[in-house]
């Protein structure tokens, strides 16, 4: 697969990534830490916060991944 289209491929993931796991992560939080003190929220939103990023290097490796010579591409 040539590198140009694998770094589009890879951006668009990590848009709809972004997009999906923010709506995800603010339903979860709006529905079950309405009534939670302030330092449930403030951990809630901390570790999904960072959670993002897992699934992100995924990608991000993917993208980065090793180039084949043209003379070995078939």
């Amino acid at each position: 697969m040539p590198v140009r289209l694998k770094k589009f491929i890879g951006t668009i993931l990590i848009v709809l990534l972004v997009i999906v796991y923010a709506l995800v992560a603010t339903t979860i939080a709006t529905y079950r830490l309405a009534e939670s003190p302030w330092y449930v929220h403030f951990l809630y939103f901390l570790l999904s916060g960072i959670l993002w990023i897992v699934p992100a290097m995924f990608i991000i490796r993917w993208m980065a991944g090793p180039v084949k010579p043209k003379d070995e591409q078939v």
